[in-house]
């Protein structure tokens, strides 16, 4: 399969791109930098130039391509708004192009926000709607076009995706650790984090991609939830730093911008997902990651 992937060389999608040529396809991989072009030529991956902003790219990429994934996003935490509007716009611009092709569109998505005090699963549809909410509602916008021929998949990513290299939010609590003299958690510590490792969850975008049916919500969570307070421990034992409790009040001024975020509870079930693609996680758990020191070279 041709397969076009955006966001090609991030952290998720330099995997998937691995795991898809590994097995046999053909991929062209969306590139903003020139450091970015060449990584992907080395792996023997048809470049294409261009971001999110450039519509004329992504139109391109997918009118020559069997297959979609899309990964990119601008993660702009200063201005989510314009994250938002980019994601909905890509979204949009890639299904515009697959209309009546019945070809796969498999498109990053997420678990935050999707239900209060039970594990999430995916029977449960994005609470998010319309252009100004969370990632300007991508996912139910990316569904509609299942009834215009578009076999479009959502790949729900679990808050963490770790391994060695992740710059992500686990990442920065070991840099919030470091900088405060002290490794925190909200509260009591109880709050969940699915997780995953990177290789599962670029296997299970392969898979998604290959056999999911349209309108599918697939779940990249290994780990139904990790309690924060034992991420807290992992990292303080790891940085030899006292472990604390924070008030949830005080949160954002500890954490900085994750502060909305590291008192929620996320815990995710991938039951389903595993039933439906054959797809068993093999990578190493979130805790073993932080103890092997994955997130603790400078």
């Amino acid at each position: 399969m041709r397969v076009f992937v955006t966001g090609a060389s991030g952290w998720i999608g330099s995997a998937t791109v691995d795991d898809l040529l590994q097995a046999g396809h053909e991929v062209t991989g969306l590139a903003r930098s020139d450091t970015s072009a060449a990584a992907l030529h080395a792996k023997g991956v048809t470049v294409l130039r261009g971001d999110l902003d450039d519509l004329d790219s992504l139109r391109r990429g997918a009118q020559a391509a069997d297959g979609v994934i899309h990964l990119a996003n601008k993660h702009d935490w200063a201005n989510p708004a314009s994250s938002a509007a980019a994601e909905r716009t890509a979204v949009e611009t890639i299904g515009e192009v697959l209309v009546d092709s019945d070809r796969p569109f498999v498109f990053a998505s997420g678990v935050a926000g999707l239900v209060q005090g039970r594990p999430a699963t995916e029977d449960d549809p994005s609470p998010h709607v319309g252009p100004h909410s969370l990632r300007g509602g991508a996912e139910n916008r990316a569904f509609e076009f299942v009834d215009q021929g578009v076999r479009a998949v959502a790949a729900r990513f679990a808050p963490t995706v770790h391994g060695a290299g992740d710059h992500g939010f686990i990442a920065h609590l070991v840099a919030t650790a470091r900088d405060r003299g002290v490794s925190g958690y909200v509260g009591d510590g109880t709050n969940r984090w699915a997780a995953v490792h990177r290789s599962d969850a670029a296997r299970l975008v392969r898979l998604g991609l290959e056999g999911a049916a349209a309108g599918a919500r697939l779940h990249a969570t290994a780990e139904v939830g990790v309690p924060l307070k034992d991420v807290a421990e992992a990292i303080g034992a790891g940085l030899g730093l006292p472990v604390v409790s924070v008030d949830p009040h005080d949160a954002p001024a500890h954490f900085g911008f994750l502060g909305r975020f590291v008192g929620a509870d996320g815990a995710t079930s991938s039951e389903l997902t595993q039933s439906l693609l054959g797809w068993v996680p093999t990578g190493p758990t979130l805790l073993e990651d932080i103890k092997a020191g994955a997130y603790f070279e400078v």
